[in-house]
This record gives C-alpha cells, sequence and structure tokens, in this order.
C-alpha cells in the first residue's frame, strides 16, 4: 500500500501546479487551526480531493486550543486524501522540520502521516517530498508528536508545503504543526534572496555569435578539437566559472576571433594561457579528493598529456583539476533521490526556425560532447572511442547551410553515444517535416528481416502482410538511408523505431507494393494524421480488467494496463495458480515494486546503480544493490515474464525486479537495452534531448544499456504464425507453466 501511494502522491503533484491561496505573513501561519474561514482553517486546502474521504474541524478531539483537523475515510474505494498549506515565502537555510501531534483511529490498508513536500515547479529540477511513507502510522493511537525533516535548496525551490495525510482505511486528527529551519522558528527565520549571478547579466551577443571560421585545414580543426576540451574542462572544473561569475557560452564567442586568428601552436597556447589565466587565480582547495579507487568510471583527462601543448598550458590544467571546484556548480548539479544530472543555465538563444549561426553551432558541439564526455553513464559502452567524435564533428557543425542539415547533423552526434533515451523529442522540426505529419494506419514490425503488418484498420491490408517496396523503393534500401539518423542502443531498438516511420509521408496516400499469403499486390494506400496514427497505436482500453485465468490454473497479468487497485485482486484470484504469465510488451506504469515483492520468499538484490559526481567530473560511482522486500505473503507457483523490443526503460527495470523471483522464467526476445533516469540537454536553436543520466546494472555489476534483458528463453514470433493469428510468445510461457 505505502509503494502505490509514492507513486500516486509523486504523478499527483507533478501534475499539480500550485493554486493555494496563502497567507502573507510568515508569523500567522495558522499551524494550530484557529482561524477559521469557510468551516475550515483559513489558508489551508484539500489536497487530491478524493469522494471517499472527508475533512472536518473537530472540537472535541483536540491536542491543544479549539480546534483539531479531523481526516476520515468514508467510502468504498481506497485511496488517500491530504490537507495542506502552502507556505508563503522562500526561506533561508538548509534543513527543514515539520512537526506535529497525530492521533489515530482503525488505520489500517495504509498509514496516517505528517506532509512535507519541496518543489521546484519544474520536473527537471530537483524535488524533495516526505509523507512518513516508511514509518507511517497505523491502528489507534492516542495524540503523538512526530517529525519529518527535508534538505532545502533555497535556489530552486519555489513552493514549500506543509500538512497531513491519510491513505487506506480509518480516521485521523493533526494539530499543533510547528516549522523550524536549521533550529529555528520559521517567525525567526529569514526570507530567500536569490543569489545574482553575473552570467546572468552578461547579454552582448543575443542570438548572433559574430564569429567567422577560416577555412578548415586539418590544423585548424586540430585547434577547435582543444579549445574545445579546454572550454568544457574548464566549465566543469574552473572554480570561478563554476560559481556562475562568467557566461561561459559568451565567453566562447570573445576567444574564438583572436584563437582562430593564430598561425602556430606557440601563438596558440600564449592565448589560450592568457585566456584562462583571466580569471583568476586557483586557490589551494581544501577538500578535493582524488579519484576513488573502487570507483566504477574513473575521470580520464589523459588528453591534457597527450596533446601537443606546452608544458606550462599542462601544468595550468593539471592545476585546476587538483583544485577543482566543490559543491555548487552553476551549470550542473545532481537531481536527489533520482541520482541524475541536472543540466543547468543552458540557453537556447534562439528558437527552431532559423538556422543558428557557425558559433553558435560549433557551442552546441561543444555542448554536447563535453556533457557526455563528463555526465554520461554509459561513455564507455559507445560503438565508437567518443575522444575521437569531437574532432570528426567540427567540420559539419561548422559547415552546414540550412536548418535541415544542421538538425540531421545533430541527429547523427546524438546517435553516437547508442543511448535510446537521447532521442529528438523537442524542436526538430525540420526532421519532423521531412518524415511526414501523415501515416498509413497500421503497426509494423520486423519479423524475419521482414517488414510485417501486425495491427491496421485499413481494408486493404491484412495482419501477416509483407511490405517489400514503398514509393517503388525496396524497403531495404529505405532502412539503410534512415538507420544512421535513428538512436538506439542496439540493432532491434532501431528497427523497431524504423518500423514505427517507415510509412510517414507528408502526402494523402502512399503507393506500396506487398505479400499477401501467395500473391503480389500494389496500391495506394490513403493516409491519415499522424496525431490519429498515435492514438491508434497506443490506444488502450482501461475498461478491460489487466488480468484474466487463461484455462482453470494460469493467471495473466498485462502491465500495460495495471493500476494499484489490480494488485489485492492478483493476489487473492491466483494465489492457487499452477503459474502466472506477466506480460511487459509494453510501457507500464512504475508500480513494479507493490507486485514484485508477491514472487520472492527473502529480501532480494536485483539492481544497482551508478552516479555521476559534479566534484570530480567523469567519477562514476556504483550504488550498492536495491532490494525486492521480503513480503508477508509469498507466491508458489512458477512466474513466466514476456518480454520483447518493447520492453525498453522502465519497463525492463521492472522485468529486471520479476527476475528476483526463485521461480521467474524469461522468455521472449532482446528487449530496448537503455535504462536508467532521463536527464535533460538543451542545445542552441531550440533542440531538446535526453540521456540516460545513471546507470543500471544487475547485482552482480553486469551490463543493461544496449544488452538490454537477455531472456533465458529466446522466442521470436513467425510471419506464419503472425498469419495464423498466434502470440508464438504467450504459447511458449503457457508450455513452461506446464512443464513438470
Amino acid at each position: 500500500m505505502k509503494a502505490s501511494i509514492l507513486f500516486s502522491i509523486f504523478i499527483f503533484f507533478i501534475l499539480y501546479t500550485g493554486c493555494h491561496q496563502t497567507g502573507k505573513n510568515s508569523k500567522n501561519l495558522n499551524l494550530s487551526f484557529e482561524d477559521i474561514e469557510n468551516g475550515l482553517p483559513k489558508n489551508w486546502n484539500i489536497d487530491h480531493q478524493h469522494p471517499g474521504y472527508s475533512v472536518s474541524l473537530d472540537s472535541i478531539n483536540v491536542k491543544s486550543g479549539k480546534y483539531a483537523i479531523a481526516m476520515e475515510f468514508t467510502g468504498d474505494i481506497t485511496d488517500y486524501h491530504g490537507f495542506t498549506l502552502k507556505l508563503p515565502y522562500n526561506y533561508e537555510g538548509e534543513k527543514i522540520t515539520l512537526s506535529g501531534y497525530i492521533k489515530t483511529e482503525n488505520v489500517t490498508d495504509g498509514f496516517a502521516g505528517l506532509w512535507l513536500m519541496i518543489d521546484p515547479d519544474s520536473f527537471w529540477k530537483p524535488y524533495a517530498l516526505s509523507f512518513m511513507e516508511h514509518n507511517g502510522i497505523t491502528g489507534t493511537n492516542d495524540w503523538k508528536r512526530y517529525e519529518i525533516t527535508l534538505d532545502m535548496y533555497p535556489a530552486e525551490d519555489n513552493e514549500i508545503e506543509i500538512g497531513g495525510l491519510l491513505s487506506g482505511k480509518g480516521k485521523m486528527w493533526l494539530d499543533d504543526l510547528k516549522v523550524i529551519i536549521d533550529g529555528k522558528d520559521i517567525t525567526e527565520v529569514k526570507l530567500y534572496k536569490p543569489k545574482h549571478f553575473p552570467a546572468k547579466d552578461d547579454k552582448e551577443f543575443g542570438a548572433q555569435s559574430d564569429v567567422f571560421f577560416p577555412k578548415l585545414t586539418r590544423q585548424k580543426i586540430d585547434d577547435l578539437d582543444l579549445l574545445g576540451r579546454i572550454w568544457g574542462f574548464l566549465k566543469y572544473h574552473h572554480p570561478e566559472i563554476a560559481k556562475g561569475n562568467y557566461n561561459w557560452d559568451y565567453e566562447l564567442f570573445r576567444i574564438l576571433p583572436v584563437y582562430l586568428s593564430t598561425t602556430d601552436c606557440l601563438q596558440r597556447d600564449k592565448v589560450l594561457l592568457k585566456w584562462i589565466n583571466q580569471y583568476g587565480r586557483i586557490s589551494k582547495c581544501k577538500t578535493c579528493q582524488p579519484t576513488s579507487d573502487t570507483a566504477f568510471l574513473k575521470p580520464d583527462l589523459s588528453w591534457i598529456e597527450n596533446s601537443n601543448i606546452s608544458l606550462k598550458l599542462k601544468n595550468l590544467l593539471q592545476k585546476i583539476y587538483t583544485n577543482r571546484n566543490q559543491g555548487f556548480n552553476y551549470y550542473v548539479k545532481m537531481r536527489p533521490y533520482l541520482e541524475n544530472p541536472i543540466f543547468l543555465n543552458e540557453e537556447t538563444y534562439m528558437g527552431n526556425d532559423h538556422l543558428p549561426d557557425a558559433g553558435f553551432r560549433l557551442l552546441s558541439l561543444f555542448r554536447y560532447w563535453n556533457i557526455i564526455n563528463y555526465f554520461f553513464p554509459y561513455k564507455q559502452l559507445t560503438d565508437k572511442n567518443w575522444d575521437s567524435i569531437l574532432k570528426e564533428y567540427i567540420p559539419y557543425f561548422i559547415e552546414a547551410t540550412s536548418r535541415l542539415e544542421y538538425e540531421l547533423t545533430s541527429a547523427l552526434l546524438l546517435e553516437e553515444i547508442c543511448d535510446s533515451h537521447a532521442f529528438s523529442w523537442d524542436g526538430w522540426e525540420r526532421i519532423e517535416s521531412l518524415k511526414g505529419s501523415r501515416q498509413v494506419p497500421a503497426l509494423l514490425k520486423f519479423v524475419e528481416n521482414k517488414l510485417i503488418v501486425m495491427k491496421t484498420k485499413d481494408p486493404e491490408l491484412r495482419m501477416g502482410d509483407i511490405i517489400t517496396h514503398i514509393e517503388g523503393n525496396p524497403v531495404e534500401a529505405i532502412v539503410d538511408s534512415m538507420k544512421r539518423y535513428y538512436t538506439g542502443t542496439n540493432e532491434s531498438e532501431k528497427m523497431r523505431r524504423i518500423a514505427q516511420d517507415i510509412l510517414r509521408t507528408n502526402q494523402n496516400y502512399i503507393q506500396i507494393k506487398y505479400s499477401s499469403s501467395c500473391k503480389t499486390e500494389q496500391k495506394e494506400i490513403n493516409t491519415e494524421r499522424r496525431s490519429n496514427w498515435v492514438n491508434y497505436l497506443y490506444s488502450r482500453n482501461d475498461t478491460v480488467q489487466c488480468y484474466k485465468f487463461i484455462g482453470k490454473d494460469i493467471g495473466y497479468i498485462d502491465m500495460k494496463t495495471i493500476t494499484k487497485k489490480d494488485i489485492p485482486g492478483i493476489k487473492q484470484k491466483f494465489k492457487y495458480t499452477k503459474g502466472i504469465i506477466i506480460d511487459i510488451r509494453n510501457y507500464p506504469p512504475d508500480i513494479f515494486n507493490m507486485l514484485a515483492p508477491y514472487f520472492v520468499s527473502e529480501t532480494t538484490p536485483f539492481s544497482k546503480a551508478t552516479q555521476g559526481n559534479p566534484d570530480n567530473p567523469g567519477e562514476f560511482t556504483l550504488s550498492s544493490a536495491y532490494k525486492i522486500p521480503e513480503s508477508k505473503e509469498s507466491y508458489n507457483g512458477k512466474l513466466v515474464v514476456i518480454v520483447n523490443e518493447e520492453t525498453a526503460s522502465n519497463a525492463e527495470y521492472t522485468a529486471m525486479a520479476f527476475r528476483a523471483g526463485k521461480h521467474t522464467t524469461i522468455v521472449g526476445s532482446q528487449t530496448g537495452g537503455y535504462e536508467g533516469n532521463v536527464s535533460e540537454v538543451i542545445l542552441p536553436g531550440g533542440l531538446k534531448t535526453r540521456i540516460s543520466g545513471n546507470g543500471i546494472y544487475y547485482p552482480d555489476g553486469r551490463e543493461t544499456q544496449r544488452v538490454g534483458i537477455v531472456p533465458d528463453i529466446e522466442i521470436k514470433p513467425t510471419i506464419k504464425g503472425i498469419r495464423e493469428g498466434r502470440d508464438e510468445l504467450l504459447e511458449k510461457a503457457i508450455d513452461i507453466i506446464y512443464q513438470k
């Protein structure tokens, strides 16, 4: 129950925008509910209002004063209910503690607790949330004082919310709240004043870099490669730059003209030394730690020693590394709890309707290359050595002559990191226009190396038809021309994405040649707007129960439509079955932690994660194992989990959790092969993309990136089976359960 509440509350607070009425004086926060307006404490609000719960004033059951707040379950379906107050200001401080008195009566199937949330009003920035999810109050209890504490982030915090929460059944009372920040009552705490960053005041260049590049000789490309490395190194290591004292993008534009005018290595190095020294002397760092011997990945600064630069410049760069920035960094921080990087203060500078000039295009390359170099957890798994990519792409970015060429070049760069999270998700309008705004209404899949119709609402096509030509061009040739622009951790993931796009067009119809059974057809197929196709592809029927019996003694669960409310029914109905089949050929909601404990007999590790370190960019440490906790009830039958290329990201993590069971068998084919919490990357010209922000591994250290979930028994659909309407993976799962 607690796990389901955690997920529900997380989703609710992301979608919920603060529209509360707030008080204007911290000295009158009404923390004991004595100031009443319209029948409830003034300025307080009901969060996640649910028809099965009520909130009321109680003048009899009080800890002190005239009133306490009572929350009670009065309905048929349990959920959770909150009563909260948004604090009127942002405050100075590092830690905030909420305390209060709670009384309960018959609280079951959930818990009662205090509520404390720090919301930066942005999905991509850190948040903090606590509601006593790990030590909630159950049963019947008299008044008792409780407290919860969170770290504060005044520079990012948009709102702080306090209150109480009841999940499940029963009744709770709340009274006499108190807020303490760094040991002081909130009435004595200074309001936060945003820190001034000189980098924000630098507006010299706007949308034009005013940088003009000479002919790109081999030496000039080598020089720009060196500059890109030093620029990125200083961005994340130099204390004065990391403090936000300089707009580091614009500092690149200032150094480029004089740097490009140098004619030999001696001149070049003098320019670099003068440039770096102008940002101040490097003070000795008293807290800098060497890279841990146990680090999973270590910073690679061998380029400093291997570069054709002067000894004086090498020594200066090494000195900066030894005395590198610690703590706050204007350009990057780690998201609490989720452990992936957030890239801060990265501007687009212009919209997505024109070609950024050559200086901004080079900035785009420098920015992306260094983000990957220092904060991508899977850099060691790319096909090419990432060290070589910067030099390779410099001429491509500088010489791009159109917005489309810039987007295509950037798409090629994203593909180099071999991460399926690194797709083009916003701002890539020229590429989207090139692909087409219309689509043949059919779901396609590559089966036995053929492009197969899996689902369609077009009367001309049937399930199992093989498409061989599109607009007269062989499918194989079209795939070859598309593949290099599609991100994917492995071949199956790339082919899945190509299959989704291959029948896109801007025309009202598209000519295809296809074979159906023993005959070949060539027809013009009508297209629909792509938005209709997306709705068709991802449609889900929430009225159909996600679990059912297959025969008398096998349970089947479709993870696509599962909800937390289904879990009790699944456990009750399938308790005595011979086996359960869990189908994760989809993207499930994040509730595996509610169901996975049912399949383990003891606390069992199932994954580990790597986390980057802004205090030592390039260093990644491996966490201790994340575990599936032991449950009071445990399933004794067989568990078979079905996966395929549709099983990606969170779906793979879900499969890893189910694999922890002793009686689990994974069947199917290679999964998407990309896991880890997602970090956003913004590039000049309004291009937005993402990367996997932390690495996910099995408890023994085996990789999941690019590999995916390797089935215990590999089985793929066949064209014959598709035409016969069979689900061959499901058939195999049933066979496994019946095997002795």
